[in-house]
């Protein structure tokens, strides 16, 4: 199928597009909604900006569109800019979240277009471990859950923090795969990627009130 990936330039985004590749799906284009409320019920606002330069690094076609970020109207939103692209079907990188399945599900229904959600009900554990076996570079870019502090931003998905993220799920029941807000993620390089994304200038935000912060990217470049 020409489908339409979501895209985030998150790891279950990223990790959607690379499954719908392997499935031999073709992608017409990305779509990067850029929410303008920061707690967006549909979209990651964390370091949106990235995804123009994600698709450059995967040579792939990218749309970007804006939302105002209000709750239900966000998936109004979305059907206006999918109606606008010529394509079979979306795909996106739902994990086990109903609110935004079957928000999107919606959409493609009423504009006759075919739902793939390929990491849908998949197990978290495996899933972030396949992440890594992938050859995926995943850095956390926001965390907040009882557990993950600032030491979490900025940081690399790998076996060991994977190791450390099941023990944080086991003390605190926090959602393993992220899907609840607890964090947020980008993509800088993987398999489908053509060239590596380098990040030459950061900052961290941390709030201790909330005990929630951001990894900030201010500058970054393809190597």
């Amino acid at each position: 199928m020409k489908l339409v990936a979501l895209f985030s330039g998150g790891k279950d985004s990223t990790y959607a597009l690379y499954k719908a590749l392997q499935q031999g799906h073709e992608i017409v284009t990305l779509l990067t909604v850029y929410s303008k409320n920061h707690e967006s019920y549909m979209y990651d606002t964390s370091n949106t900006f990235l995804a123009k330069l994600q698709a450059e690094a995967m040579g792939l076609k990218i749309i970007e569109a804006k939302s105002a970020g209000k709750k239900e109207e966000e998936v109004e939103d979305l059907k206006q800019f999918l109606s606008k692209i010529k394509a079979e079907g979306v795909v996106c990188g739902a994990l086990a979240s109903d609110y935004q399945r079957i928000r999107v599900q919606r959409v493609c229904d009423e504009l006759g277009l075919k739902l793939l959600a390929p990491l849908w009900h998949t197990e978290f554990e495996q899933y972030l471990r396949n992440i890594v076996k992938d050859g995926f570079e995943v850095i956390f870019t926001r965390v907040a859950a009882h557990g993950l502090d600032e030491r979490w931003l900025g940081r690399r998905l790998d076996e060991a923090a994977i190791k450390d993220l099941i023990d944080i799920a086991k003390k605190t029941r926090m959602n393993l795969g992220g899907e609840g807000g607890e964090y947020d993620s980008k993509v800088l390089f993987g398999p489908i990627f053509r060239r590596r994304i380098t990040i030459k200038k950061s900052k961290k935000i941390w709030d201790k009130q909330t005990s929630s912060g951001e990894f900030v990217i201010e500058e970054a470049a393809l190597g």
